[in-house]
């Protein structure tokens, strides 16, 4: 088989599998990098408050490096943007968010900006129904926001009461309040308006969002898509050995019946 094997178009053949498969192993490689996402900060490096025109740009996604990031911001609450966000859950209970607009002081001009100060929604804490959330004083005038940088949320298809929205989606706020905002929005840990610390008081009670977990995010998709490159790259190398294979077995069988005709042909010589 070997002498099969040295013939020049199945060593030309064989250099052609060899560079099919070794394309193969590079897209391997490729899904397997893919297949990790970005890992987050660690806490060291999220629990050290930022400016948030530091590290965060209006018009942009927002990445995992970015998110969880403890920042700070100057400006002014928007009054008459105060909204609720349902389905939030405070422990064991469910209930709203409590959400306003935030001109960011010093915010860079996104890309679709078309006018008008870049706002960031603000949770200011959570409220157990939307009646108690009434009694809540409207936010407005001059402040400081320190808290927990998130992403937004994505829209949803779905009716809401007046002055609740299901999901918080920057999306959806920014043609409510008709204002250019940031994709994401901070969890509220310190709030001053006017000069004057703001202390969730019932019914609104304060929410606390720890960092995010340190692990790094894996799609098995990629992997299989990584694994199944690996396997093409290895049936080149088959598909190359069952071709010799048959013409290595058909070399044989040609063999066989010429030395068959030979023995026959030497048979009949004989008997004449």
């Amino acid at each position: 088989m070997l002498k099969t094997a040295l013939k020049p178009r199945w060593i030309l053949s064989l250099i052609l599998a060899m560079v099919i498969a070794a394309v193969f192993v590079l897209l391997s490689q490729w899904q397997f990098s893919s297949s990790t996402g970005d890992a987050p900060p660690p806490a060291s490096t999220t629990e050290q408050v930022q400016p948030l025109t530091d590290v965060f740009s209006p018009g942009v996604p927002m990445t995992a490096p970015i998110a969880d990031q403890m920042v700070s911001m100057d400006g002014e609450f928007v009054a008459g943007t105060a909204v609720l966000i349902q389905n939030r859950l405070q422990g064991d209970r469910e209930g709203f968010w409590l959400v306003s607009a935030f001109a960011v002081d010093g915010a860079p001009t996104s890309p679709d900006n078309s006018g008008g100060e870049t706002v960031i929604p603000v949770v200011h804490g959570w409220v157990q129904d939307a009646t108690a959330a009434s009694k809540v004083p409207d936010l407005a005038g001059p402040g400081v926001v320190v808290g927990r940088l998130l992403p937004a949320e994505g829209p949803v298809a779905e009716r809401a009461a007046a002055g609740q929205i299901p999901m918080l989606a920057t999306a959806e706020l920014t043609n409510r309040w008709d204002l250019p905002i940031y994709a994401g929005f901070v969890v509220s840990s310190a709030t001053t308006v006017n000069g004057v610390e703001q202390v969730p008081e019932s019914p609104l009670e304060a929410v606390l969002v720890g960092p995010q977990p340190q692990e790094t995010p894996l799609n098995w998709l990629n992997i299989f898509y990584a694994v199944e490159w690996f396997v093409f790259a290895g049936f080149a190398f088959f598909l190359w050995w069952r071709l010799v294979a048959d013409d290595h077995r058909r070399t044989l069988e040609a063999a066989e019946d010429e030395a068959a005709l030979e023995l026959e042909s030497t048979t009949n010589e004989v008997r004449q």
